[in-house]
């Protein structure tokens, strides 16, 4: 198993690598990216079953980006990890890449399109109630927004997550409180989340989703309780890493720009030298 140290190292290189690339497209979700980073730095390195060398194999376990904007993240890691060549990174959103600013299943290592809010929780409970009915034994991780959940699919998928038993199915809230538009407790109140999310039947939890071990930790102990989806609330840091980005609703969307850049990477690469020596 990859080691708490690696994973830490790991997801500090794929938020400079997030920021390189959007820099270099001149577009992306800045903010969501680097929030994101360390829940799927501890998923792909550490927690799921998957095989770059076989995308398709049938008993992987099925990854889902609802918030299928924030996409970069997921990008750098699949480049990383081998799913396609780092050199394609280059052609990021631009003419005629498979590379689009959202999950494309052209690409291998993607499961499904996404980025229509409020979709993916249902397409993956279509995938997991799918394992259950044939007996196949893998599991199938969906991340949220938290904006995402004024959506009224996100809940319909929910009540049948419940229903049926789903405890093959990990819900996964990058909840940084921030939305395009501003607070989420401004926009469209979500508390008491979680108290919601158990009302719909689900095992809830809530973790730093910025804190490599205490993920780990959780995330290795999933389901939480048989006959139960769960769902994880993260809690995050938007523009997490870059101390001028952090909560800053601003960099939703913004590119760094030049300076941006250097100061960013100069910072990450600081915390990055303290976690090599």
């Amino acid at each position: 198993m990859t080691s708490t140290l690696e994973l830490k190292r790991k997801s500090i290189q794929i938020r400079m690598d997030v920021l390189q690339l959007i820099h270099g497209a001149q577009t992306g979700h800045t903010g969501g990216s680097l929030s994101n980073s360390d829940i799927l730095t501890v998923l792909y390195y550490s927690v799921m079953r998957h095989d770059p060398s076989r995308a398709n194999w049938p008993g992987r376990d099925r990854f889902i980006a609802s918030k299928g904007h924030s996409v970069e993240s997921l990008w750098c890691i699949l480049a990383d990890l081998g799913y396609f060549p780092k050199e394609e990174l280059k052609t990021y959103c631009q003419f005629g890449t498979r590379l689009i600013g959202h999950p494309n299943n052209k690409v291998p290592g993607i499961e499904m399109n996404t980025g229509a809010l409020g979709h993916g929780l249902s397409i993956s409970v279509g995938m997991a109630m799918g394992a259950k009915m044939n007996g196949e034994p893998y599991r199938v991780f969906c991340l949220m927004g938290d904006g995402e959940q004024a959506e009224g699919s996100i809940w319909e998928a929910a009540m049948a997550a419940a229903h049926y038993k789903l405890d093959n199915l990990i819900g996964i809230i990058d909840r940084n409180r921030l939305q395009i538009s501003g607070g989420t407790e401004d926009v469209m109140g979500l508390e008491p989340l979680g108290s919601k999310w158990e009302a719909f039947g689900w095992q809830v939890t809530q973790v730093d989703g910025n804190d490599i071990p205490g993920l780990s930790d959780v995330l290795h102990a999933v389901p939480l309780q048989r006959g139960k989806p769960t769902l994880i609330i993260a809690n995050t840091v938007k523009g997490k890493g870059v101390s001028f980005a952090e909560n800053q609703p601003e960099w939703h969307h913004h590119v760094p720009n030049d300076v941006e850049l250097r100061l960013a990477l100069e910072q990450l690469s600081a915390e990055l030298s303290v976690y090599s020596e």
